[in-house]
């Protein structure tokens, strides 16, 4: 007669400890996840988007800094003077025209320096570290030697433009208004341009050398290489460097308040420093974060066209 299997046996309390450690140990590999992301969550709930909560609640209100009067609700008071308010519109206006002007020409000079960073040259290393010098500079101290050089008394400025430009007197690089945003353009481009050329080098270093020997081989220029090979390419990377160039140049305060304030006679006022002038020169706080407001409507606008047409172009669409 075959042999009966003994059955292996666990005293109780051993089967009740090894089904507690099965369990936790499946809690814990389903919680890990959520342990790892929670720093992050607690970064943007408390650094971001509760801020930006109280920036919204805070345009519903009449409130103003350094008084005792506590804060009182105001409804739409604040927006319907937004839209009255000639001022908003204006600074609206030149902060589309600079991030146009910046987000176009650090596309251009990226590609441009990418492109010629990727060639083979003698010094080639030491011409890369070269043009990441500008992004390392701390901006405050930049920008602070730039508004000197810039100074219409004695910057150098002036001693270069009176050499190649047809001019014999020092020119008001930040007292004009017609030349007030083109200096704060160029300081601009040139402090932000070496990151955004790295970005598109390291796109262009990431497509297949075969592609261009193919295409050499057929008789395609440098012009068609570029053209058919390189550009669509790198095309996504364009595209996320166009929307993340285009939200930094709407938010930026540090370059253009040091060198002009906004000024002269208003040329260089972007709703940044708009919303700091009414919350902290003129204490309106409510109404500083409305114009606050306003440009975070208008930076979710450019995000959003820019996820459409990703999503357009993913689907297929024309």
């Amino acid at each position: 007669m075959p042999k009966r299997q003994r059955k292996s046996w666990r005293p109780v309390s051993e089967e009740a400890g090894f089904s507690r450690g099965v369990a936790w140990d499946r809690v814990r590999v389903a919680a890990t996840p959520y342990l790892f992301a929670l720093p992050v969550a607690l970064y943007v709930g408390v650094l971001i988007l509760y801020p930006i909560g109280q920036g919204i609640v805070t345009s519903f209100t009449r409130t103003e800094l350094l008084s005792t009067v506590p804060p009182r609700w105001a409804g739409l008071a604040n927006y319907r003077r937004l839209i009255a308010d000639p001022a908003f519109w204006r600074a609206l206006r030149i902060t589309l025209l600079y991030t146009a002007l910046v987000v176009s020409a650090t596309v251009v000079i990226s590609i441009a320096t990418a492109l010629l960073m990727n060639r083979q040259f003698r010094g080639r290393a030491v011409a890369r570290v070269a043009i990441t010098l500008p992004y390392a500079f701390p901006e405050v101290a930049a920008v602070l030697v730039w508004a000197w050089m810039l100074s219409q008394q004695f910057g150098v400025f002036n001693v270069f433009a009176r050499t190649v430009l047809p001019v014999s007197e020092n020119l008001p690089w930040l007292t004009d208004p017609r030349l007030a945003m083109l200096s704060v353009i160029l300081v601009t481009l040139w402090k932000i341009f070496p990151f955004y050329s790295l970005v598109v080098l390291t796109a262009i270093q990431t497509l297949q050398a075969e592609l261009y020997e193919a295409a050499r081989i057929d008789g395609a220029g440098a012009l068609a290489c570029f053209r058919h090979i390189t550009l669509p390419g790198i095309g996504p990377t364009l595209g996320l460097m166009t929307l993340l160039a285009t939200i930094f140049s709407l938010r930026r305060f540090t370059i253009i308040y040091l060198l002009t304030g906004g000024g002269p006679a208003d040329a260089t006022k972007t709703l940044v420093i708009a919303v700091y002038d009414h919350a902290f020169r003129f204490f309106d706080l409510s109404y500083g974060s409305t114009v606050g407001v306003a440009g975070l409507l208008v930076t979710l606008g450019f995000a959003a066209a820019y996820f459409a047409i990703q999503r357009r172009l993913g689907s297929g669409g024309v």
